[in-house]
């Protein structure tokens, strides 16, 4: 008699941990969750003095990106200026033709970022939370099979479109090349051994797409390193410029938008080799 196979574990839960350092953009500096830090860093001595106008200072972690995140000003106008945190925990910045502002709040495996950006009616503008995530050769990106994607090989605004995965869920080794993506899903999971990552934007009305940067060592052209971009968006492209209609947020009559990223982790027992 053969026995049936003992039910597989549940995934284990896990704290969310999130910091942020206003005063230099809002950046977050870390995603403490699966037992893990999530977050990628590198040097970047340029970071810590930029000021609005300046060329993109790639330190990593997560990048408020807005109204932008390619074109100009370079991945936008928020992640170069100080931010505000008040008493209340709320975090935001004022730029020339919005303000942005931020609620984080954590409990257990579950974080969630509230956001709302204020400008004048008709005012139209793409957010990426820019996450540059630390993750070894074999992870996966996980979304829905068959969502539509615009794929972005030589960094500019020209894109090819295809289903994903095409190819894109899969993080090898570094191999010279740097692709970017942008998928028609409000939803990701990120998967590296045993720990996942979800991320999830919730806006209403208005467009969302997930991001993806894989460099692999293909940039920059001088001195390339590997980073990984796994970016929530609100709107379809990466350029404003080059946004047609549908393919960026635009503030209501009101004078706001809204919206909401949440964050949770679990670990899952590792596959046990027979």
């Amino acid at each position: 008699m053969v026995s049936d196979p003992a039910p597989a574990a549940p995934p284990a839960t896990s704290p969310v941990r999130i910091e942020t350092d206003p005063e230099h953009g809002g950046r977050w500096t870390s995603l403490w969750a699966a037992g893990r830090e999530w977050l990628w860093h590198r040097p970047e001595p340029r970071r810590p003095g930029v000021r609005p106008g300046d060329a993109f200072a790639d330190a990593g972690g997560l990048e408020e990106c807005v109204p932008t995140v390619r074109g100009a000003p370079d991945h936008g106008d928020a992640w170069s200026r100080p931010w505000r945190r008040a008493a209340d925990g709320t975090e935001s910045v004022d730029c020339p033709d919005f303000r942005l502002a931020r609620w984080i709040s954590a409990e257990g495996d579950r974080a969630v970022a509230e956001y709302r950006l204020t400008a004048e009616p008709g005012y139209r503008f793409l957010w990426a939370a820019h996450a540059l995530l630390d993750l070894a050769p074999g992870a996966r990106v996980r979304i829905a099979e068959g969502a539509p994607v615009r794929r972005y090989p030589d960094g500019g605004d020209r894109y090819t479109t295809c289903a994903w995965p095409s190819g894109l869920d899969r993080i090898g080794p570094d191999d010279g090349t740097a692709t970017g993506a942008v998928v028609g899903a409000g939803q990701v999971s990120v998967h590296d051994g045993t720990a996942v990552l979800r991320l999830a934007v919730e806006a209403g009305d208005q467009p969302v797409s997930v991001a993806l940067w894989r460099n692999l060592g293909g940039f920059p052209d001088r001195d390339p390193y590997r980073s990984v971009g796994v970016e929530p968006m609100l709107g379809r492209v990466f350029g404003l410029a080059a946004a047609g209609e549908g393919d960026a947020a635009v503030v209501p009559a009101g004078g706001e938008v809204r919206w909401r990223l949440t964050v949770t982790a679990h670990t899952t027992p590792p596959v046990q080799n027979r």
